[in-house]
Formats: structure tokens, sequence, C-alpha cells
């Protein structure tokens, strides 16, 4: 099985432009793209913290540096200078190669410079073995937890006046 991971992440980069007219993709600081190993040409998901916008595009490196973030061609239409958004970056791994993979992840602050690298926990636990009771425990559990979840995540938020 195949699985599709997320490698890197730029987390809240400010937008710095939005130019309608260029020919299209995401222009990304090379510095940063370094930092978490995205690379030209890359196809990413970019996410709009200000207004709910999903795309995907291409990135095309940034003089280094600079902290340039610019949505171009039609993606500008998505997100206009100083919205706040996430970058992710995507790969197809094995599934054991996903159990074991740690995405690069960069937190920015309003500038665009990293505050803090992180290199994740592994994505997921190893497979159950087949015979070991206390992983069959666990699944055994799994459907409580989702249950419980699904009860606290529908209950009514009392919101403080």
């Amino acid at each position: 099985m195949m699985r599709h991971m997320m490698i890197a992440k730029l987390h809240r980069a400010t937008v710095t432009e939005a130019n309608l007219n260029y020919v299209g993709s995401i222009t990304i600081d090379q510095a940063l793209m370094d930092a978490v190993g995205i690379l030209p040409n890359e196809r990413v998901q970019v996410v709009n913290n200000h207004n709910g916008a999903r795309l995907e595009t291409y990135v095309i490196p940034g003089p280094h540096g600079r902290g340039d973030i610019c949505l171009n061609g039609a993606a500008a239409r998505c997100a206009q200078p100083g919205d706040v958004i996430i970058i992710m970056a995507y790969a197809w791994m094995t599934d054991a190669e996903a159990r074991q993979h740690r995405p690069k992840v960069a937190l920015l602050d309003e500038r665009n410079r990293i505050v803090q690298l992180l290199e994740e926990q592994p994505s997921a636990a190893p497979p159950p073995a087949e015979n070991d009771p206390a992983r069959a425990a666990e699944s055994d559990a799994a459907p409580m937890f989702a249950t419980n979840l699904a009860r606290s995540v529908s209950r009514p938020v009392e919101m403080a006046e």
C-alpha cells in the first residue's frame, strides 16, 4: 500500500504579495524552502487561515532571506498581502516508510522568519502484531474512543460573554 504523507510545512506564513498578472504558482523565499526541504516546481497545498481558501500549485524559489511569499496568477485571487497561510508539500511512500516518516515543519513569525523548526514524531504506530494481546486491546478501544470523541464534539459550546 502507498500512502500520501505530508513531508514539509511552512506554518503561519504571511502573504507578502499577490500578483494576478504572473504566469502562476507561489513564490517562496529560498531559505524557507531549504529549511523544510521543498524543491522548485514541487506541488504544494496552500491553506488560507483568513478566508478558508485551499488551493494547489507549484513552487518558484524567491530571493534568499527576504521572506517573500507571493501567490501568483489565478492563486492571487485566493489571498491578499497580510493573509496568514499554511504551505504543505506531500509525497507518496510505502506503509513502512510512512510509519517512520518525520515531516519537517517551520513555524514562522509575521515577517516570515523561522521561529522554530520541528521534526514531528513518526506518522503512525507500527502495524499491530497478529498475536500480541496488548496491541489487540488497543485496537478494541478504538471504536469506543471514536464514539466518545463524536459525543464530545457534538456538544454545543457555551461562549463566555
